[in-house]
C-alpha cells in the first residue's frame, strides 16, 4: 500500500481497473502527483473505494471500460453510501502500457536488466499501474480539448 502526504484542499481522481477477480485502484491529484496504488481483490475493492474516499478529496472515479464495467459501475453505485461520479475511459492498450510504465517506476535490477524490455515480466501484478493510466488519459483527454 502506498500512501503520500496529501493537501486536502486540492481535488483527487479515483482511477478503478475492474476485474472479474482483482482490481487497480489509484488516486492522483488533479497536479498529477500519485498519491496512492494498490491491487486490491475483487471482494475487497468496494471498502476500499469507501476507504480511499473517506481519506481523500475524491471528485470523481474513473474507470476501465472493459469486461466487467458496467457491472461493477451499477455496484458502485449501489453500495457506497455517498454518491460517486463515475467516468467510463478507454482502457484499450493499458496492460502493454502498463508492463513498460512498471519498468520505469520500479526500474530493474541485477540479471532482469540485461533482458531486453519487452521479454520482462513484472514480478507482481500491475492493475493499480493501469488504473494511473486510465487517470492520466482522462487528464490528457481534458487539457486536449482545451487547446
Amino acid at each position: 500500500m502506498t500512501f503520500r502526504e496529501f493537501l486536502p484542499t486540492q481535488p483527487a481522481i479515483l482511477g478503478f481497473d475492474p476485474g472479474r477477480d482483482k482490481c487497480g485502484l489509484a488516486v492522483m491529484g488533479l497536479d498529477r502527483q500519485l498519491h496512492y496504488h494498490q491491487v486490491v481483490l475483487a471482494k475487497e475493492a468496494i471498502v476500499s473505494i469507501e476507504t480511499l474516499c473517506q481519506r481523500f478529496p475524491i471528485s470523481l472515479m474513473v474507470m476501465g471500460n472493459q469486461t466487467t464495467a458496467n457491472q461493477w459501475k451499477q455496484q458502485i453505485s449501489q453500495e457506497l453510501p455517498e454518491p460517486l461520479n463515475i467516468i467510463l475511459v478507454d482502457e484499450r492498450y493499458t496492460s502493454l502500457e502498463a508492463r513498460d510504465r512498471y519498468w520505469q517506476m520500479y526500474p530493474p535490477k541485477g540479471l532482469i536488466k540485461l533482458l531486453p524490455q519487452g521479454m520482462r515480466q513484472p514480478p507482481r501484478p500491475i492493475d493499480d499501474i493501469v488504473a494511473i493510466l486510465l487517470i492520466e488519459r482522462y487528464l490528457n483527454r481534458l487539457t486536449e480539448s482545451k487547446i
